[in-house]
């Protein structure tokens, strides 16, 4: 495609308007691009949960949406979904995929939201990125089918990908698209994809990745510990959940150990009234954050962990700092064994 069909895109006088789910990665551009050939203005949504990827990241669902969209003529808007996302994370309607990823209803949130903004400003139909059979969960038939029932968007929901083997949309009935410039990719193969790529001049995208958070097992295994055991979530409960190693220390307890110097930063930033934090003196150590019950076993078995962590590893005792509100007190310890550590560890 190169830059002249992009600018003659641009200085076209539209013939209509489509709002996308844009998650930066290549078949939500190429949904784009393709809809953008048919003379049809595009405003991207990119949303953010507290599980998805950094916009700065290189992952399928993470990349900077904004240099694409400058290339190709069209504009993003961030969405953050914040407490409606915990809500289905924690019950979702339609169940989890593999892990805790609860696709389904994920994407009829997404599309509901997108609907919202579509209506608001008078668009005329929505675009994804979705192929038929390229994920088990959310891109059979059925469950294509059922998301765009679920999501009040019967016959305004294209998929540009994979229309020419789904039925006919209302903007193909009144003469928005034409199908014929549409494509007919299914399965898992992105062969077509890249050739689309090499067509249009798409050539800085991500490799493909699972990006959400959920759909990883360490992951999932924390937020199922964090579901289970916490009454009132916090959105720095669920930041802290990308950070470090997670023990769960009793029902009401758990230790976040920091792996480098750059989980250390983070693990601080989170430190508030009532947490403790834990670190070996006089030598290379982790950060760790103590969060619930502060009892004097609690702090020992925190301090075993940390300083098993701590470069001084294999010494009978290492002296680890324990700060709680304004206290700052000095604890010898044994460093725990491997074993010993992994009886707490969330895997």
């Amino acid at each position: 495609m190169g830059g002249k069909p992009t600018m003659e895109i641009m200085n076209k006088s539209k013939s209509g308007h489509a709002i996308a789910l844009f998650s930066g990665g290549l078949d939500s551009t190429l949904a784009i691009i393709l809809v953008l050939r048919q003379n049809i203005e595009v405003t991207a949504l990119t949303f953010l949960t507290p599980f998805g990827c950094d916009i700065a990241d290189r992952s399928g669902c993470g990349s900077d949406p904004y240099p694409v969209a400058q290339k190709f003529g069209f504009n993003v808007k961030l969405v953050h979904l914040g407490g409606k996302f915990i809500d289905i994370v924690t019950a979702p309607r339609f169940g989890y995929g593999k892990n805790m990823n609860p696709c389904i209803d994920c994407r009829i949130l997404m599309l509901q939201e997108a609907k919202i903004y579509m209506d608001l400003i008078g668009a005329d139909f929505i675009i994804t990125g979705e192929v038929i059979g390229q994920r088990p969960k959310s891109q059979f038939r059925p469950s294509l089918n059922l998301i765009e029932r679920e999501s009040g968007l019967k016959g305004y929901l294209v998929r540009p990908l994979s229309a020419k083997l789904l039925d006919e949309t209302i903007p193909e009935k009144n003469g928005l698209l034409n199908r014929e410039l549409m494509e007919r990719i299914s399965g898992r193969s992105r062969k077509r994809q890249l050739e689309l790529a090499k067509e249009f001049g798409l050539n800085d995208f991500p490799s493909p990745a699972g990006g959400c958070l959920l759909t990883t097992i360490g992951y999932s295994n924390r937020l199922r510990d964090l579901l289970t055991h916490a009454d009132i979530i916090h959105p720095g409960d669920i930041e802290l959940l990308r950070v470090g190693r997670h023990f769960r220390l009793d029902p009401q307890t758990k230790l976040i150990v920091g792996r480098d110097e750059n989980d250390n930063e983070k693990i601080m930033k989170y430190l508030k009234t009532g947490y403790l934090s834990l670190e070996a003196l006089n030598t290379g150590s982790p950060v760790a954050l103590l969060i619930g019950n502060p009892s004097e076993e609690n702090i020992n078995r925190g301090a075993t962990i940390t300083a098993r962590y701590c470069d001084l590893k294999y010494i009978s005792q290492v002296e680890i700092t324990c700060t709680h509100q304004d206290t700052t007190k000095c604890i010898k310890v044994r460093p725990a064994t491997p074993d010993e550590a992994e009886k707490y560890l969330i895997k």
